[in-house]
């Protein structure tokens, strides 16, 4: 693979790069009161943050208790899930890990 080309990039031939793929990053076991905005500062101190969603039910649009962060670099993301697994957020300890791809 050529230099800089890692997971998170698309390379040409040559190994130009041309596209950054996000890394999408599962947050479990957050606090109900956990919002979008704290997902993103939390996952900022590591990286660029691209979004941070967390889920709610259709019906009472409350949390779920769960999460997905996507960040650009994959160097960031990795650092990010190593140091914040496990980290406590609002009296609750964080479960984080890259997100399987959906079915």
């Amino acid at each position: 693979m050529p230099r800089g080309c890692g997971v998170s990039r698309s390379c040409g031939a040559r190994g130009e790069q041309r596209q950054l793929i996000p890394v999408t990053i599962y947050v479990g076991n957050l606090s109900f009161g956990t919002t979008n905005g704290d997902l993103e500062k939390l996952f900022a101190t590591h990286g660029t943050v691209r979004s941070a969603n967390v889920i709610t039910d259709r019906e009472t649009g409350r949390s779920r208790g769960f999460g997905f962060v996507e960040m650009n670099d994959d160097a960031e993301a990795r650092r990010a899930i190593e140091e914040l697994d496990g980290y406590e957020l609002d009296g609750r300890r964080l479960r984080v890990n890259e997100a399987k791809p959906r079915r």
